[in-house]
């Protein structure tokens, strides 16, 4: 947790603000995260499993890096969608990743 916080601030997410929306559980931000650079990915455990990308999970009123994994696709030609950044005139939101 304590690598998060510095990578964050040397990214320049000093001016975090949040705000939680209690209906639709989205924290917006002044300023986009950036996310780390991860190095390493561990080999597929089967042909089936799909790499998920590393990405921002809510928690607390504030986002914390997720790191990247390996999954199983939930159903035969399934595809995985990264989550992304999208602003809005309040700040920014995350949209998290999704099966399609």
């Amino acid at each position: 947790m304590k690598k998060i916080t510095r990578i964050l601030f040397l990214f320049g997410a000093v001016s975090l603000f949040a705000v939680s929306n209690s209906k639709a559980q989205e924290i917006v931000v002044r300023a986009r995260l950036h996310r780390p650079v991860i190095a390493e990915r561990p080999p597929a455990p089967s042909p089936r499993h799909v790499w998920i990308d590393e990405e921002w999970a809510p928690s607390g009123g504030t986002y914390v890096f997720k790191g990247g994994y390996w999954a199983e696709p939930p159903r035969r030609h399934a595809r995985w969608v990264p989550g992304h950044w999208n602003h809005f005139p309040r700040g920014w939101v995350w949209r998290p990743g999704h099966w399609r």
